[in-house]
């Protein structure tokens, strides 16, 4: 179900006239504000449609059109002599009931190429909120980011059992640029061997994205980091040596 904005030519406000006429001119009081608002509703695709227009004097709703209804309709008594005023306009009741296919439909059949179409694929990491021992409380956070549209479905699993308690997730975030975040956290106390999985669906993918985190001793994580340090000092000292190997064959050269 989706909903999107009508646009509408200004008409003439009986009413607003009336009340203008009796309390002097309206435009110069300080507390005046007049709203419009066009909703389009749609329920599977343009299955089913509904226009609704909402006419709107300090900060009250007056008057509306309702596609399902077929006129103008009060809401206040204020909004009598426009309903009954645009009612009796065969032109601008004709133009309002036409807007279901001429604003609704035809907007949806725009965006649908490319709003309703535009898909952007998350990205997934996990992390724990502080680096504890096993067999220590902790929290471990799956964030997923950048995607479009918002519906997405996150859901973690320890050992491929999926875990159903002590998960708390964030509402879904807007990032301003047509993307969004969400940030779904699970409490657990890591085990040795333990393996967490964050399983995430969305519509931009063919398959689910799924991450792992792994759980492993302070002394693992030790001889993991020595490892990766020691790989890292061998290839810059692989490096040099080259270096110097071509420096001397160039010189022997010479």
């Amino acid at each position: 179900r989706g909903r999107a904005g009508l646009s509408r030519v200004a008409r003439r406000i009986p009413g607003l006239e009336r009340q203008a006429q009796a309390g002097g001119n309206w435009r110069s009081r300080e507390d005046f504000v007049f709203q419009f608002k066009g909703l389009c509703y749609f329920t599977n695709g343009t299955e089913r449609v509904r226009s609704v227009t909402r006419h709107i004097y300090n900060r009250e709703e007056y008057v509306r059109f309702d596609s399902d209804v077929g006129e103008y309709r009060a809401v206040t008594p204020l909004g009598r002599p426009d309903a009954e005023y645009w009612n009796s306009q065969k032109d601008i009741l004709e133009r309002t009931r036409a807007e279901l296919d001429t604003v609704c439909i035809h907007n949806y059949q725009s965006e649908l190429r490319t709003t309703l179409q535009r898909r952007v694929e998350p990205t997934v990491t996990i992390s724990p909120s502080r680096t504890e021992a096993l067999n220590h409380h902790n929290l471990l956070v799956c964030s997923v980011t950048d995607f479009y549209p918002g519906q997405i479905k996150v859901r973690w699993f320890r050992n491929d059992q999926e875990e159903t308690a002590g998960i708390v997730s964030t509402p879904l975030i807007r990032n301003g640029d047509w993307t969004f975040q969400i940030l779904v956290m699970l409490e657990m106390t890591p085990q040795r061997g333990d393996v967490y999985t964050c399983h995430v669906e969305h519509p931009s993918l063919q398959s689910p994205i799924t991450v792992e985190w792994r759980a492993q001793s302070e002394s693992a994580q030790s001889k993991m980091l020595s490892g990766v340090g020691g790989f890292v000092l061998g290839l810059i000292f692989l490096g040099l040596g080259l270096i110097i190997h071509h420096r001397s064959q160039k010189g022997l050269l010479h």
